[in-house]
């Protein structure tokens, strides 16, 4: 019977390892390039060009931004990135490299965490959580582990946080500290950073835990305010006193409204989009996290007083709280959009956690004469959901008919980088905001946005037709004279 569970496994492990590896490559180097992508892009490569710490502006007037707020992908991915360009790589892909990087150390984290919490099969179950995770609908998706985006380092991030922090409380900040410059949203995850170190604290009272708490607190959490501050620094020096307080009220901005102007959404609708978000039916996905919490909760009354299930709760009901803040967080929010990437961060980094508490709670369950057949039927359920999800993921991802991919945005871009290049066409506008960026940004010109008055007289790049003199036409995009 053991030797049948350790074939099972690693039948299981390698096919979970071929799904990974399967999204892996296609993120990388088959689907296309995206807006958001290309736009994040302009920070490194004004870096390599000297123009310091600087987006194209395409959000902020058209013009060249320094410490952008409308990018919110932060530095602990862009100046790594701008490291790998510096080498000479392809821009898509050398970019493409940081973010798969840390998808990697998510994926090994995850493994490192679910192994404390109940050995290899609570491993296995982390695991294949993020590939089971779909987030590449809607207008602003994560299509892959390997685009140029925040939320998947962030996630990395804060599950290397909780790895270290029983024992170096104050590398656990930092990590906290560089995900929040990963991405400015994984703030949300200090309601569950709080927790572990409150969990962590000796004490036999509540008031001596209390006393221990803010002891070992003040380190880390100076180490978490340390990669912001840094940034910030090196901002209000770029900047000056008077360009630093603008840039302040523009973050500031941003961080309340989400950059978006949408029809308030709800937290049904949001509810409903996360559950339909994991390749099954919603109704699937809900009854998979309800089996979760009554297991979770089972095993907890059944280990009350033993030692090893503080081990557990050291990791769950921080990721309790980390998923409920970030969950709540967008579902509350009416005035962002019903776009899963938005508590993607949460999701990835603290959804893995519960799903290996819930293989632990299901280990705990089956050695008791009464759960036995409980644990087993609900086991073999959430066997078949996810694994479900996760296979359907992989297939469906790399199956779906495009309509680009980075292939045909390459051909159809060569001709117009071409013109640009014998014209010396510094910058191009997007008209509208979309395909068009991300084909300007492969040109090597500079990005605006047609509608900014920066961009008088300058020509514009459209998937459309030209009203004016077509300049270049490769298809799909032409190049226009300016009206």
């Amino acid at each position: 019977m053991k030797t049948a569970r350790s074939i099972l496994f690693w039948v299981l492990a390698a096919a979970l390892f071929a799904g990974h590896l399967v999204i892996a490559w296609n993120s990388l180097v088959v689907w296309r390039f995206w807006e958001d992508e290309a736009f994040n892009l302009t920070v490194p490569q004004n870096l390599i060009a000297g123009l310091g710490y600087t987006s194209d502006g395409t959000l902020s007037g058209s013009t060249l931004t320094p410490f952008d707020p409308r990018i919110s992908t932060g530095a602990a991915v862009l100046l790594p990135v701008a490291a790998v360009l510096s080498t000479g790589i392809d821009p898509v892909i050398g970019a493409r490299l940081i973010p798969l990087a840390y998808w990697a150390l998510l994926l090994v984290g995850l493994a490192v965490l679910g192994r404390r919490i109940g050995g290899r099969w609570a491993a296995l179950a982390a695991v294949a959580v993020p590939l089971a995770f779909t987030t590449g609908a809607g207008n602003s998706p994560i299509q892959g582990p390997a685009d140029l985006l925040g939320e998947i380092p962030a996630a990395a991030l804060l599950v290397w946080a909780l790895i270290v922090l029983p024992r170096r409380a104050w590398l656990a900040g930092l990590l906290v500290g560089l995900a929040v410059q990963a991405k400015l949203i994984a703030l949300l995850a200090m309601p569950a950073f709080a927790v572990a170190l409150w969990i962590s604290a000796p004490g036999a009272s509540v008031r001596e835990r209390f006393v221990a708490t803010l002891k070992r607190s003040w380190v880390p959490l100076l180490f978490v305010a340390l990669p912001t501050f840094l940034v910030e620094v090196f901002a209000l020096v770029s900047l000056g006193l008077d360009g630093y307080i603008g840039h302040l009220r523009e973050l500031a901005w941003f961080v309340r409204s989400g950059g978006q102007n949408v029809e308030p959404t709800t937290v049904a609708q949001k509810l409903a989009t996360l559950a339909g978000s994991w390749s099954l039916p919603e109704w699937a996905a809900v009854v998979l996290a309800v089996i979760s919490v009554i297991l979770i909760a089972g095993a907890l009354l059944t280990t009350r007083g033993d030692p090893s299930a503080h081990t557990v709760g050291l990791y769950l009901w921080p990721a309790a709280v980390g998923a409920l803040a970030f969950v709540g967080w967008w579902a509350t929010a009416s005035h962002l959009p019903l776009w899963v990437r938005h508590p993607a961060p949460g999701v990835f980094a603290f959804f893995p956690i519960l799903a290996a508490a819930t293989a632990w709670a299901c280990g705990v369950l089956l050695q008791g004469r009464t759960t036995r057949v409980l644990a087993v039927v609900a086991a073999s359920a959430l066997v078949v959901g996810i694994g479900t999800g996760a296979a359907l993921h992989a297939v469906t991802s790399t199956t779906a008919e495009r309509w680009e991919t980075l292939a045909a945005q390459r051909a159809a871009v060569e001709p117009l980088a071409a013109w640009v290049d014998e014209n010396d066409a510094a910058w191009l506008a997007a008209q509208p905001w979309g395909a068009a960026v991300s084909a300007i940004v492969l040109s090597g010109a500079h990005v605006g946005l047609f509608d900014a008055p920066e961009m008088d007289g300058i020509p514009r790049l459209t998937g459309g037709e030209c009203t004016t003199e077509v300049l270049a036409d490769s298809g799909p995009y032409r190049i226009c004279a300016a009206e």
